[in-house]
């Protein structure tokens, strides 16, 4: 092996010729030390040559002649013997250094050194190794009389030889004979990638991930050094150096370090005189401080006398000393520069371990020493980030170095190429030996298998599967092949292996990486070390002898061992397996404790739970293979739970490495789906092995999707691994690192992507050379549609022959080459030759170079190309050659007017069907009118853009054509933005505007019309009869002018909206409605008849940021009630004051068709929210008054003054205890509303009081939520509930969500509802409260929710509650609840007064509930009570089962889910409650019971023949449950409910179902989702469905069936004509299974309920579904969510809406279409859909590719809603137009009660504003 110094590319002898003049001129100056030094490294033949010669010149020039001759190691000797005993100069001393290789010496090399030549050197220079040989010359430094630092740096030399050195090589190799050794790997050269220190210092206040994965400014790449390189300066001599490498777990950090040590102690480092090695898994160990004397010397080595001397030493030559710290994440302490001590730390002063770090990193100990870290990728601690002088990562090997590894670990075996070329040929393999440690546990398996079978080798998949491996051979190893099989040596060794488990997870979970011998049973130590798992050494914590320490040898290996005992032990249940497989907490928290140690934790545990790892796990486990199942369920389930998440793209890494670890391709198809909107990854660096899980999960999934990496650093090795993934449709690579070699690697590699459709490569220094490599290996994907080149460094490009590359490729759309400097005169012969090409259809030439293509039409583009009117010809011409150009873009020229008017005269002869561009083409503004007038003799012309920003080079002038091939009954649209028009330029421009009678939008903003302007504008308006929208923003008008502007509501009919504003910018905006268009001949000459349509209308006005007093305020209202068809009037952010507002609500009654009155943005008094509240009398339209934090207020009007139900909400107010009365008089005078909201205010108890006093003998429902009421306030109403008569309701939670809601009804409600949640009632609380609840016998139902009530209140509780007559339901919500056991909480429940009728238990929530009903009379209960407490202990068991049935006689409902039931208790169950004569309805969901007693249950339910509802979902019955279960339901004639879901019920257990389930008649609902049932199972189910004529709900989600049998079930359902319900979801049943159901929806004429998400739907099923669901008229929720159902399906849908028609009469709907791809196309139809169907309740659209557009029109609907609650936009891509919008929309919406915008890219500002006006808003 070549050791890791070694400079290969250094020539020695071109080095030495380099330095000989200098040489001999330094050395004639000391011939004799010269000759002293030759004897000492050159035979004494040799030296006979200098006899004679007494020049000393002549006689240098000799010796160094023998010298270089003599070899290099001795050269290398020689010259750093000269280096340190000469004070050379520093140019000379560089050199030598460099040719000498730093004094690299081989084992080969120092065995030959000749020692007996020696003996002549005089006393203290002599020794017997290299070490010796550098210690020499200590004799000559001005220390020399001190012995003792000579004799310490003797001793500490032998010492890390012996540590580190060959000696204990060879102790190794000796026990490599008889036992493995674990990761005792030959050490190979490691890549080390050097960064940028700076980059970490720029980040220190901003967060960060990982420093493997901070960004990087992309022309600072990574550069490859060696180790030797580390060491050289780069900071002043008395400078503290602190070098930091990082590396991923296994990639050679502490061997390496090792490595560095070892070599020291040989002699390679001569510039460091110590070299201390400090791992942090033993610092950890250290309790108590340490001054920096006594961590160098307790803990390495003792100077043997005078330790000052010594001591001061190393302080006078700290420059020259060496300080590794391994293993920086290893470190359980909290690593804090802020715990340093003030004022500086002092020599003496004993520190902590955290600070002497942080101090020798800062140079505040030992001064211009050097400080090496290593640590695995994390955060660094601040001070760290600060001090770092040079970072690397260390990568660990390249292919080189893999195969240079294995050849030396197969060195004696025959198959050494065998291995060698296994691995080669396995890229998956490759990835992993990428990583030494993992390379020597393949290299271990390889030899194993290679040795057993030398034809075939199957070599296990993950690392998890390769430590397992590993560990088994190391078994096989030392107990031979007579030992048994794999199983039976298992066996032999559990309780060791067992025992090592618990001690690699209590160390994790104890942050302890370093044991003592009585931390591990002997039994587990003598097997641990005999398998080389455990590693022993040295531990020294003081001055004392040192005691003998354990580690796992890695500490990936005691992850491993950690996560299989959680997969085996007993004592770990699924929640607590949960809890530690919490990978969220650990991506999100780089800091917390409770995870740092567990690096690859997460991975083993994914890794185990793969059904290869099944048998191992049974075997160790001693457990059967459910057992084993349901602990790796929940493994693979947190995994997928895991991949909805919020995920950046290194957290998306290591969950594809969890994937990958677990072999599950269902498992990474359902991750695929989720993550295929997240593979976006920047600037962190991917491994091969990152690139093959990636590649695992996307070639697992059935979806296309899209790979961006921006800014990471990929090496050739990545590319090969992407090579294989099939599932890529977009491809793309943003980085300054993407050169021309990159782009030739990655073309030998793009060309097996299949389905590629785009490739990009932006942004990067790829020249014409690599285009061409690019492009010609693109000819081989043959789906290619896209290439994107631009901002690259293409210059000289070769025109004719990248055109002809481009023809040949039939599917290219696109080529994107732009801002690569291409000269004017390329770009024109690009054009002409672009133009020539058949299949090229896009052209595009920007600032530098843009060319692109689709088919059909062609687009040119020639922006900011110096083109002037001397062009205008040529383009002319160009232009003409192309019959089907789309677009032209000549933007950023010099045409001019001349150029501009010899091109627009061309315009007619031109075939442009979209658009031409013109901007920045200085046109002046005569010339403006000139363009305008195109319009007339162009008739194809759409519209014109023109803007003027104050300088020349900013004007904008756009013509946008119609298609040619279409009539021209187009609108017009002229934009004059910026355009620098005033009041007198109008004349000319209306001149002008009078000739194009089809303007459809004006857009005059940013001019100087002013008042003047405005009045001439609207005396021409109206001639404008086809006009949509006019813009008048920013143009210098007053508020003379608005009130002008108010009149023309009312004299302008077509008026639709109207948006003006004097504020900061003025706006000016309105829209008109469309009128019908009558077509004459003539376009342009009065053709169009233009008629206001007859169908009702409304106006909307809006007047913002105004400074408006009273006496405006009256003006605009006398002009606003002229206006009949005014809908909403919208003042907000006018400063208004009580007047102006009293006078604005004294109007309302004469504004007869106003809907809505919005005030936003304006302070409130509180007399003012009074005047707002009273507002209701002034106007019986009135539905709803809304205030909101004393700023915004809302009123909503009805169309007519019929009674109907009023509101008023006043939240976030600031009403405290004073205004309270106030409120409840001005609210007394408007009649009680029927709802009153005063959340959010300050009422306090004292207000409540106040409220009560007020409310009583009153029909209103309050809400109080947040209002400062405590535990004596929430009393005091229960005191009012207890008494009152028509109070039916109270809601009370104390939690930070405080909410309070009291509804009082009329006297003749019989229902009394209390519910109690988050209280934390004290004991005098409980009592008062069972005092209050005595006094209510009228209470209906009881809910406490986690009220700190105990078990004893509760039965004191239950003693209080008690009815007149009627049913009572009570539940108790407590933690207590879970850890009970069912015996006692039965022991509660007939503590209740009446009798039970139901009894619910579900310890997962936890809840506890009873179902009493009272008789006319009741049995004391203390009488009771007293009869039990009599009964001696052995018969009260007897007395407690008697009670129980005597109780329990009426039961007719029992449901226990997540409970725990033993023999016992599985006993009472099936003997006493299941046989009850009254009980309908029996759940036992999510339990655990012994095989026993579920045996003995289904055999109790034979007996239950009354039962109509049996639930046994989540309880794992499996394949020899079921034939019982069976038995039992031929018993239960009367069945209607069966629920079995998640029982891994397979075909066999469906086909006995089925049969079972032919003679129940009465049967309406089976639950069967979450099984394992494939066709057999289905088909069998689909014959008995034929009979089924009363099934109203049947639920088949998460089989597995094909296709086929799909469609037999499809056949089936078509007869069961009472269905309702439908839920088919996740069974990957595909379009054919879908067209079918679609045939036999007719038929299904009452189906509510249809689910079909994740069913593999596309356009074709999509479009035959969306047609069919019409005739299914009472549908009232669809979920197509997770399929891919293409626009028009979407389209077709939304047509359909309306043509449910029970949705037109006040029934609720739900529509869930989630990851349906639904675009903003789509979403046009779909609003359309929702106007007319006002029923909807709920909407999910989230995680779709909805943007602003998409946004908007679903806003536009939202008024038009009634009944819609909730609209759930997540996951889409609204930004800040669409939010707006939606905010606007939602005011006019009260209904409405949450918007879901989570994960949109709305700023956080704008997010945080919008929620402060309307908390509905949710972006977070």
């Amino acid at each position: 092996l070549q050791p890791p110094f070694q400079n290969d590319d250094l020539d020695l002898e071109a080095a030495i010729a380099s330095t000989r003049p200098q040489l001999v001129e330094f050395l004639s100056h000391c011939p004799d030390w010269l000759l002293t030094t030759s004897q000492c490294l050159l035979p004494a033949m040799a030296l006979n040559r200098l006899d004679g010669i007494t020049d000393h010149r002549e006689k240098v020039l000799v010796l160094l002649e023998l010298l270089e001759k003599a070899g290099p190691a001795t050269w290398n000797q020689f010259a750093q013997y000269l280096c340190m005993e000469c004070d050379l100069p520093l140019d000379l001393e560089i050199l030598l250094m460099s040719s000498a290789g730093e004094g690299n010496l081989s084992q080969k090399q120092e065995a030959c050194t000749d020692v007996s030549a020696w003996s002549s050197v005089p006393k203290g220079k002599a020794g017997t190794d290299p070490g010796e040989l550098c210690s020499w010359s200590l004799s000559s430094l001005p220390w020399a009389g001190q012995d003792s630092p000579e004799k310490y740096r003797h001793l500490f030399i032998n010492y890390m030889r012996q540590r580190y050195g060959s000696s204990r090589r060879a102790e190794a190799a000796a026990q490599e004979q008889t036992q493995p050794l674990a990761f005792n790997q030959a050490f190979v050269n490691l890549v080390i990638r050097q960064s940028k220190a700076s980059r970490l210092k720029e980040k220190t206040e901003k967060p960060r991930e990982d420093v493997s994965s901070a960004p990087e400014p992309e022309e600072c790449a990574d550069t490859a050094v060696k180790v030797s390189d580390l060491f050289r300066s780069v900071v002043p001599s008395g400078t503290t150096k602190v070098i930091f490498l990082f590396g991923k777990p296994g990639t050679g950090k502490t061997m390496l370090m090792h490595r560095i040590c070892q070599k020291w102690a040989e002699g390679v480092l001569p510039q460091f005189l110590f070299t201390f090695l400090f791992e942090f898994r033993q610092l950890n160990l250290l309790k108590r401080k340490l001054t920096l004397k006594e961590l160098l010397f307790d803990l390495f080595l003792q100077p043997e006398d005078s330790p000052d001397a010594v001591f001061q030493y190393l302080l006078e030559n700290a420059w020259r000393t060496l300080i590794i710290f391994d293993g920086l994440d290893e470190f359980a302490a909290n690593m804090d520069r802020s715990s340093s001590p003030k004022g500086g730390p002092g020599l003496t002063s004993p520190l902590s371990i955290s600070e002497l770090f942080a101090e020798l990193c800062h140079g505040k100990l030992l001064p211009g020493c050097t400080v090496l870290v290593t640590s695995r990728p994390k955060r660094l601690p601040d001070f760290l980030l600060n001090s770092v002088d040079l970072l690397a990562e260390i990568w660990g090997f390249d292919h080189q170095k893999v195969e240079e590894y294995v050849g030396h670990y197969f060195h004696q075996h025959p198959f050494k190429e065998q291995a060698i070329a296994h691995l080669k040929n396995n890229n998956k393999l490759l990835s992993m030996c990428l990583i030494p440690a993992l390379c020597y546990v393949v290299c271990i398996c390889l030899e194993y298998l290679l040795l057993k079978h030398q034809m075939s080798v199957e070599l296990p998949q993950t690392m998890t599967q390769f430590y397992i491996k590993m560990l088994l051979i190391f078994i096989n190893k030392q107990q031979g092949e007579g030992a048994g099989g794999e199983e039976t040596q298992l066996n032999c060794n559990k309780a060791a292996i067992l025992g090592l488990c618990d001690l690699a997870l209590k160390g994790l979970e104890d942050k302890k990486l370093v044991f003592y011998v009585g931390d591990i049973p002997e039994h587990v130590k003598e097997f641990a070390s005999l398998h080389g798992l455990l590693t022993v050494f040295e531990v020294k914590t003081s001055g004392t002898l040192p005691e003998a320490g354990y580690a796992f040898v890695h500490l990936s290996l005691q992850e491993f061992f950690a996560a299989l005992c959680l997969m085996v032990s007993k004592r770990v249940d699924k929640n607590y397996l949960r809890k530690k497989f919490s990978l969220k907490s650990k991506w999100t928290l780089k800091n917390e404790a409770k995870t740092e140690f567990m690096e690859s934790f997460h991975i083993f545990l994914s890794g185990l739970s793969s059904k290869e790892c099944r048998t191992f796990l049974m075997l160790l486990a001693e457990q059967g293979e459910a057992w084993v199942q349901d602990k790796q369920d929940t493994i693979l389930q947190s995994l997928k739970k895991l991949a909805a998440t919020h995920l950046t793209g290194p957290k998306v890494i290591e969950l594809c490495h969890c994937t990958f670890e677990t072999q599950d391709l269902e498992v990474a198809q359902h991750i695929g789906s989720l993550l295929n909107f997240k593979y976006e990854f920047k600037n962190f660096r991917l491994t091969p092995l990152d690139m093959s899980a990636l590649v695992f999960v996307i070639n697992s999934g059935q979806d296309l999707t899209h790979l961006d990496f921006a800014g990471c650093l990929l090496d050739t090795d990545c590319l090969e691994v992407l090579a294989g993934c099939k599932n890529v449709e977009h491809l793309s690579f943003r980085s300054r690192r993407c050169g021309d070699d990159f782009a030739a690697a990655l073309s030998k590699n793009i060309q097996g992507m299949g389905s590629l459709k785009k490739l990009e490569l932006t942004g990067g220094s790829i020249t014409a050379r690599g285009m061409t490599d690019v492009v010609q290996a693109s000819s081989q994907c043959f789906q290619l549609e896209e290439i994107n080149l631009q901002d690259n460094s293409i210059r000289d490009l070769e025109v004719k022959r990248v055109v002809d590359l481009f023809s040949r490729m039939e599917k290219l759309k696109k080529i994107d080459l732009s801002n690569n400097n291409l000269s004017l005169n390329a770009v024109l012969i690009l054009a002409k030759e672009v133009i020539a090409c058949q299949n090229v259809t896009e052209l595009r030439v920007r600032y530098r170079c843009m060319g692109a293509l689709t088919k059909n039409k062609c687009t040119v583009s020639l922006e900011h190309r110096s083109l002037s009117s001397q062009h205008a010809k040529e383009i002319v011409a160009i232009l003409q050659s192309c019959p089907r150009l789309s677009e032209v873009d000549l933007s950023g020229n010099k045409l001019g007017d001349e150029g501009c008017g010899c091109l627009l005269e061309s315009l007619p002869w031109i075939s442009i069907s979209k658009q031409l561009d013109l901007s920045q083409n200085c046109l002046s503004i005569n010339g403006i009118c000139i363009l305008l007038k195109s319009v007339n003799t162009c008739q194809k012309m759409l519209e014109v853009q023109v803007r003027y920003v104050g300088v020349e080079s900013s004007e904008v002038y756009n013509l946008v054509c119609s298609p040619a091939d279409l009539d021209c009954c187009f609108l017009f649209l002229s934009r004059l933005t910026d355009s620098r028009f005033q009041a007198s330029d109008l004349e000319q421009l209306y001149a002008v505007l009078k000739e194009c009678h089809s303007i459809s939008e004006l857009d005059l903003s940013n001019n100087y019309l002013g008042d003047e302007g405005l009045l001439q504008l609207f005396q021409f308006l109206p001639n404008l009869k086809m006009l949509r929208s006019l813009k008048l923003n920013d143009n210098h008008i007053s508020l003379n002018s608005v009130f002008f502007l108010v009149q023309s509501l009312s004299s302008l009919e077509h008026i639709q909206t109207m948006n003006l504003s004097l504020g900061h910018t003025q706006v000016v905006h309105l829209t008109f409605w469309e009128r019908i268009r009558v077509r004459s001949t003539s376009r342009w000459r009065s053709s169009f008849l233009a008629h206001p349509k007859h169908e009702a209308r409304g106006q909307s006005f809006c007047l913002r940021d105004c400074t408006v007093g009273p006496e405006d305020v009256t003006r605009l209202c006398q002009i606003l009630i002229q206006c009949p068809q005014l809908k909403e009037i919208d003042l907000s952010g006018n400063s208004l004051s009580d007047q102006s507002i009293e006078r604005l609500l004294s109007f309302l009654p004469h504004l007869c068709h106003l809907t809505l009155l919005s005030i936003r943005n304006n302070t409130f008094s509180p007399y003012c929210t009074v005047l707002l509240i009273k507002s209701i009398n002034l106007c019986e339209r009135i539905r709803l008054v809304e205030v909101r934090s004393s700023e915004n207020a809302f009123l909503h009007l009805g169309a007519s003054t019929r009674s109907q139900k009023t509101s008023c909400r006043v939240v976030d107010c600031a009403i405290g205890q004073g205004q309270t009365e106030e409120l409840c008089r001005a609210l007394e005078q408007c009649g009680w509303p029927a709802e009153v909201d005063l959340s959010r205010n300050q009422l306090g108890d004292e207000g409540l009081r106040c409220l009560l006093d007020h409310l009583h003998r009153v029909p209103v429902t309050c809400y109080l939520n947040d209002n400062r009421i405590s535990k004596d306030g929430v009393l005091h109403l229960l005191n009012a509930f207890a008494t009152s008569g028509n109070t039916t309701e109270v809601q009370v939670s104390l939690c930070s969500k405080a909410t309070l809601k009291i509804r009082l009804t009329s006297r003749g409600d019989p229902r009394k509802i209390l519910r109690l949640a988050e209280c934390n009632f004290q004991p005098e609380h409980l009592e008062k409260l069972c005092l209050l609840l005595e006094k209510c016998t009228g209470l209906t139902e009881y809910i406490s929710s986690n009220n700190n009530m105990t078990l004893q209140a509760a039965e004191r509780l239950l003693h209080s509650l008690r009815k007149n007559l009627g049913p009572l339901k009570i539940s108790i919500e407590e933690p207590w609840v879970c850890k009970e056991s069912v015996t006692n909480l039965l022991e509660l429940a007939v503590q209740a007064c009446g009798n039970i009728t139901e009894i619910t238990i579900c310890k997962d929530k936890p809840l506890f509930q009873l179902g009493v009903s009272f008789p006319c009379c009741l049995e004391k209960v203390e009488s009771v009570t007293c009869r039990l407490n009599l009964c001696k202990p052995e018969i009260k068991a007897a007395c407690f089962y008697q009670r129980v049935r005597e109780k329990c006689a009426q039961l007719q409902e029992l449901r226990w889910s997540q409970v725990e039931l033993h023999n016992d208790e599985a006993e009472m169950l099936v003997r006493i409650l299941l046989p009850l004569p009254e009980l309908k309805k029996f759940g036992l969901t999510s339990s655990s019971i012994t095989p026993t007693g579920i045996d003995y249950l289904i055999m109790g339910l034979q007996n239950c023949q009354a039962i109509e509802e049996l639930n046994l979902g989540h309880m794992k019955l499996g394949s020899t449950a079921v034939p019982k279960l069976v038995l039992g339901l031929r018993e239960m004639p009367s069945l209607k409910r069966l629920v079995l879901n998640h029982n891994s019920i397979c075909n066999d257990g469906c086909c006995r179902l089925a049969e079972a389930l032919r003679n129940m008649r009465y049967i309406e609902e089976i639950n069967l989702s979450h099984n394992k049932i494939g066709d057999p199972g289905l088909i069998s189910l689909a014959a008995v469905l034929l009979e089924m004529q009363n099934l109203k709900r049947i639920n088949l989600s998460g089989n597995s069936p094909s296709p086929a049998g799909g469609e037999k079930l499809m056949e089936a359902l078509a007869y069961c004509k009472r269905i309702e319900e439908l839920l088919l979801s996740r069974n990957a049943f595909g379009d054919g299974t879908i067209v079918k159901l679609a045939l036999c929806l007719p038929h299904m004429t009452n189906l509510k309920i249809l689910h079909l998400q994740n069913n593999n739907v596309g356009p074709a099923g999509g479009m035959e579904l969306a047609r069919a669901l019409v005739a299914c008229g009472l549908l009232e929720e669809i979920s197509l969510s997770e399929n891919d159902l293409g626009e028009g399906s979407i389209h077709a849908l939304a047509e359909g809406l309306p043509c449910f028609e029970h949705l037109r009469k006040g029934r609720t709907w739900l529509l869930r279409l989630k990851l349906c791809g639904i675009t903003d196309d789509a979403s046009k139809s779909l609003s359309h859909g929702f106007r007319q169907c006002p029923s909807m309740e709920e909407i999910i659209l989230s995680w779709n590719a909805l943007g602003d557009g998409g946004a908007q029109e679903l806003a536009g609907a939202l008024p038009g809603m009634e009944k819609l609650k909730m609209l759930d936009l997540e996951k889409n891509r609204i930004g800040v137009c669409g939010a707006t919008k939606l905010a606007e929309e939602l005011a006019k919406c009260p209904e409405i009660q949450c918007i879901r915008l989570w994960d949109n890219p709305v700023p956080k500002g704008l997010a945080e504003n919008l929620t402060s006006q309307d908390p509905r808003l949710c972006f977070y």
